[in-house]
């Protein structure tokens, strides 16, 4: 555990300096995923999964965290992660930008929506009444809090985009009244109810596609043959070990058809690799969701 530790606190200061963006080598292993500054337990969460791709792989293995998707991609771009546990838009766009390929499932919530809330006793009845209004989103790479809402919200001029850190912060800008409307999971919004008990929140839309769970991720700058042995290590993880970090190996790739062409509709809007923490083209006032020749998005709504 202490020797895990080591080489990861080793490995963010050499990312630091430059070195963790050079090409992967077939000496060292780097796993990247979305921390949301989860520290010591996220690095415990890995730890066995750590130690046996260094004892089958026989190479160093460095987990690197992202605090969030935005700090991801940067990596991702940079084709500074040999493996990424990525959640689904980012998978997404290193699939369809950056060439990395998915090789095994992660756990996830079945049957997951999107939905865009609002408080219990607005005005709004559909999506149409939010022009000109402050709306709340996740960061970028988040299906359910970003590129799922700014897809259907297509055609709209809003009075500034919310940008949040959490979930949390999402409903927290709702019921503060910093944002009329926002977005993120049924499963989140029912999750974070209690929390803010002050409020009654409403679904305002639901979209009707399921997002599909997030996917292990393969660089593609590593050997070939190293690529084949490393499939057939994690597809012989230990199950409990699997467990611990929501692996599933025998499990079936999710089709990302669908959440690739949103994130491309929504990346002909704010393209994805202009923007970072702060970007002009997100914090504009207002902000016009809609460029070029992109076409509405046909999706219906469903009310609660």
């Amino acid at each position: 555990m202490k020797t895990s530790r080591r080489s990861f606190l080793l490995f963010l200061f050499l990312a630091g300096c430059g070195i963790g963006s050079r090409s992967i080598g077939t000496d060292q292993l780097v796993i990247g995923t979305v921390g949301y500054g989860a520290g010591e337990d996220l690095i415990k969460r890995y730890d066995r999964f750590n130690r046996y791709l260094e004892e089958k792989m026989r190479v160093m293995v460095q987990l690197e965290p992202s605090y969030n998707e935005s700090k991801a991609l940067e990596r991702i771009r940079a084709n500074a992660w040999s493996l990424v546990f990525a959640p689904p838009g980012l998978a997404a766009l290193a699939i369809s930008r950056h060439q990395y390929t998915p090789i095994f499932p992660l756990e996830g919530v079945s049957n997951l929506r999107s939905v865009i809330v609002v408080k219990q006793d607005s005005p709004y009845q559909d999506l149409k009444s939010l022009a000109g209004k402050p709306f709340a989103i996740g960061q970028i790479g988040s299906t359910t809090g970003y590129y799922f809402p700014i897809y259907n919200l297509y055609g709209l001029t809003l009075a500034e985009l919310v940008l949040c850190p959490t979930p949390k912060a999402v409903v927290e800008a709702i019921a503060s009244g910093k944002a009329e409307a926002g977005a993120l999971s049924v499963e989140e919004l029912n999750a974070l109810r209690p929390q803010i008990s002050t409020t009654n929140f409403r679904i305002l839309f639901t979209d009707q596609h399921r997002v599909p769970p997030g996917v292990v991720l393969l660089s593609p700058t590593i050997d070939l043959n190293v690529q084949e042995s490393l499939r057939r290590v994690i597809a012989n993880t230990p199950s409990q070990i699997a467990s611990e970090v929501g692996l599933v190996p025998a499990g079936t790739l999710p089709d990302y058809k669908y959440t690739i062409s949103v994130v491309e509709r929504v990346n002909s809007i704010f393209p994805a690799e202009q923007l970072q923490d702060g970007a002009s083209l997100l914090t504009q006032k207002p902000v016009r969701l809609f460029q070029g020749n992109a076409v509405s998005p046909t999706n219906s709504s469903a009310k609660e």
